[in-house]
Order: structure tokens, then C-alpha cells, then sequence
């Protein structure tokens, strides 16, 4: 689909106020005519994150949705369940699950997945696109640098996408949904590279799994490390402000 028809169709885009998320809505905005920017209070860890993405969405000029869910009463995870402890990055470099998308192997995938979350989030940005008359979601996912989530592979994704067509009115009169991963194939440098060239502002951006109140970050958790990887690799300064500094 060229770029012109694009600029007529709208766009979800799923906002967390981290580095990914941020990449992909500066990237949705230069594609489509409009685009609803949707993040979720799903019982995480800090808000922090959502506060970023609420001053993040209004400084883009798109709409904002927040919805709370309650993923939190469902426990396992580390993201969601205090009782369990967020692990330290065990290397200063990409982790053995990163390395492969197909690592589907359960003792290779952290705790800091969330069950069923992107299933559950996709499932209501789809209903934000069907109300919003939106011919496409968009989500930071990638196969390249990530904590191994299953939730985050190509085949996933394409299999949404079909369930997606096929359980809606939209899919099911003609008006096609897709599911646009922009980052799936990019590292954490040549995503930062992308959103610079957008114009994003990391500094605002939140990736922490543990970050205080203030959204300054641990600086040990797998997303930071995969964080200061990335802008060290583009060789760029890194914006992000640590708990420890």
C-alpha cells in the first residue's frame, strides 16, 4: 500500500511511554491520517510510565486513551506481583534468549512476562479501531533485541492479525485490518536511529521495569540494559535519568 493512501487511513497505536512505543507512534504519525494513541493502567509496577505517555501523546498532538485493567489479581509475573523480585540483566551484552525469536523455551523466559499481555492489550486496541474507523494497530514489538516473550514473534503477530479479520465487522465487510510492527526487525540502535530521525525525545521516555515515582530508572533490569545497549551501539548519549545517578 503506497504512502498516499496511507495518509487516508487511520491508526491505534499502542503507547506504553517506553522507548519502543514512543519509536512507533512518531513513525504511525508520519503515515496516517489520524491516530489514537492507547496505553493501559493494567496494575504495573510504577505509573510513571503512564504519566510519560500521557505528556508524550499530548506533545504529539494525538488522542490519548488510557483503560485500566486488572491483570495484576492474576499474578505471575514480576511486572504485576510484588512478591516476586524483577532480575538483573545477567550480561552487559544481547541475552542468549534475544538471540533467537523462535526461543520459545520456558526456562529462557523471564518473569518479567506478562501472561497474555499483548493478547489482551491488542485485543483492546482492536476495539478502539473498530470505533475509530481504524485500518491499522501498531505495536513495538521486535524479534531482534527482546526478553524472549513469545508474545513478540512474527508468527504471533500474523496469526492476530488473521483472528483479527476474521472476529470483527470490520474484517468480515471488506474494511482489512493489519497489525504494523515497524521495529520487528531492528535493534534497540537502529530503533533509537529511527526515532531520532522522527524527531522523538528519549529523555521523556520510561523503559524501566522498576522505575521510582519520578520515572528515574534502576539501570539493572533487562529493559535498561537493553536500553543503554542500544544508545551506545548508535552512538548517541544516553538521556535516561538512573535512580543511582
Amino acid at each position: 500500500m503506497d504512502n498516499n493512501a496511507l495518509n487516508e487511513q487511520n491508526a491505534v497505536v499502542l503507547l506504553s511511554g517506553g522507548l519502543d512505543s514512543v519509536t512507533c507512534l512518531y513513525w504511525a504519525k508520519q503515515r496516517f491520517a489520524t491516530v489514537t494513541a492507547v496505553s493501559f493502567n493494567y496494575g504495573q509496577r510504577h505509573n510513571s510510565e503512564l504519566v510519560a505517555a500521557k505528556n508524550i501523546a499530548k506533545q504529539a498532538g494525538v488522542n490519548h486513551r488510557i483503560i485500566d485493567i486488572d491483570i495484576a489479581q492474576l499474578g505471575g509475573s514480576s511486572l504485576t506481583d510484588h512478591s516476586l523480585s524483577v532480575p538483573k540483566a545477567q550480561t552487559d551484552g544481547p541475552s542468549s534468549v534475544s538471540d533467537s525469536a523462535d526461543n520459545t523455551d520456558n526456562a529462557a523466559i523471564p518473569n518479567t512476562y506478562v501472561p497474555a499481555r499483548n493478547t489482551i492489550f491488542l485485543s483492546y486496541a482492536l476495539a478502539v479501531a473498530e470505533v475509530t474507523e481504524s485500518n491499522h494497530i501498531v505495536i513495538g514489538v521486535s524479534s531482534v533485541d527482546y526478553s524472549g516473550y513469545p508474545d513478540c514473534r512474527p508468527e504471533y503477530i500474523a496469526a492476530f492479525e488473521t483472528m483479527a479479520n476474521l472476529a470483527t465487522k470490520a474484517g468480515v465487510t471488506g474494511h482489512k485490518l493489519h497489525i504494523q510492527t515497524p521495529l520487528q526487525q531492528l535493534s534497540k540502535a537502529q530503533t533509537i536511529e529511527l526515532g531520532v530521525s522522527l524527531g522523538v525525545d528519549y529523555a521523556q521516555t520510561i523503559s524501566c521495569y522498576q522505575a521510582d515515582a519520578t520515572g528515574a530508572a534502576c539501570g539493572a533490569c533487562d529493559s535498561c540494559m537493553l536500553r543503554k545497549q542500544g544508545f551506545k551501539q548508535a552512538g548517541l548519549s544516553d538521556p535516561t535519568r538512573y535512580a543511582d545517578a
